[in-house]
């Protein structure tokens, strides 16, 4: 009885485990996806950086663009987050992007970190469980 409820155990504390590891995977895909839009974002105010007059697609929706023209190439529109936005020069614009690049980089190799502690503790404690079935299907014969 005592191996039995040290199975059940060692199982809920292998699904804390492999809850917390699928969590933290879904947090690591949505920092990938934000360093990938900010890559986006600075190879953009790269390209229409000093440059007049310059043609652009604009998304509408639905896979669907319109042809515009840019008339200011020396200021942007930044989100800070939550709602906010503020005008920046280009330069600026690019430095924040960078930064916040730079911040989510360390952010995502702290959770890479986290996510092999994890699953290093899994990996190291199903086969004491599997070994504990195995114990208590053989005791059942």
């Amino acid at each position: 009885m005592e191996d039995r409820k040290r199975l059940e155990a060692m199982v809920n504390e292998l699904n804390m485990y492999q809850g917390q590891a699928d969590v933290l995977n879904q947090q690591v895909e949505t920092v990938k996806a934000t360093i990938s839009d900010l890559n986006i974002a600075s190879e953009t105010l790269e390209s229409i950086k000093d440059k007049k007059d310059t043609e652009t697609l604009v998304p509408i929706g639905a896979g669907s663009f319109i042809i515009t023209e840019i008339k200011n190439t020396d200021e942007v529109i930044v989100g800070l987050g939550a709602g906010v936005a503020v005008k920046k020069k280009i330069d600026s614009a690019q430095e924040s992007v960078k930064d916040q690049k730079k911040d989510l980089e360390a952010l995502l190799n702290k959770m890479m970190v986290d996510l092999n502690k994890i699953t290093d503790i899994i990996v190291r404690k199903t086969p004491e469980a599997e070994a504990l079935i195995q114990k208590l299907e053989g005791t059942k014969q």
